[in-house]
């Protein structure tokens, strides 16, 4: 049930929205996230322009490097072939063959958390963490319940570095 749920959401975000502008946007957007680079570049600049939130900044970078490693990590573990639908080829190339859990999606998250704990908006850093996440299905490299995995991981990966008894063997 949930498999056939996974490939609706997919087919739908595959198959709505799309069209030549739309793609292009959503694929330059999508690449930014790459590694996370989206996310240190955007942690780098606050670090370096907004001294009163500077240690948030580099607590946020912090956990997107250790949530993509530990995504990296559980890709390897799980094994999860990205999606192939017929008729429907991805958008966008992808540095491994492996779907589970999404890296954008984790990195994404994580930066989300940390920045709005950090005393960062938390609404634009979710938005845009939020979009970031989306577009990995609409670009179809990645089933919805990847991106949920993704985000769980980010998320839990914040939350454990904002921990005092964490964060000074994190820093």
């Amino acid at each position: 049930m949930l498999r056939a749920l996974d490939l609706r959401i997919l087919r739908t975000l595959r198959t709505h929205g799309h069209g030549p502008s739309a793609e292009r946007a959503v694929l330059t957007f999508t690449r930014t996230g790459e590694h996370g680079l989206l996310w240190i570049a955007l942690c780098a600049a606050g670090a370096l322009l907004d001294s009163s939130r500077r240690t948030a900044y580099l607590r946020a970078m912090r956990a997107v490097v250790l949530a993509y490693l530990a995504n990296i990590a559980l890709k390897y573990v799980v094994r999860r072939p990205r999606p192939a639908i017929e008729g429907l080829p991805a958008l966008s190339s992808t540095v491994t063959s492996l779907s589970f859990p999404s890296a954008h999606s984790a990195t994404s998250f994580a930066a989300a958390q940390a920045l709005s704990s950090g005393g960062v908006p938390g609404r634009p850093v979710y938005a845009l963490a939020a979009a970031m996440a989306v577009s990995r299905v609409y670009a179809g490299v990645h089933y919805p319940s990847d991106v949920v995995a993704g985000v769980a991981l980010g998320t839990a990966v914040a939350e454990l570095l904002d921990r005092p008894a964490i964060e000074g063997l994190a820093a």
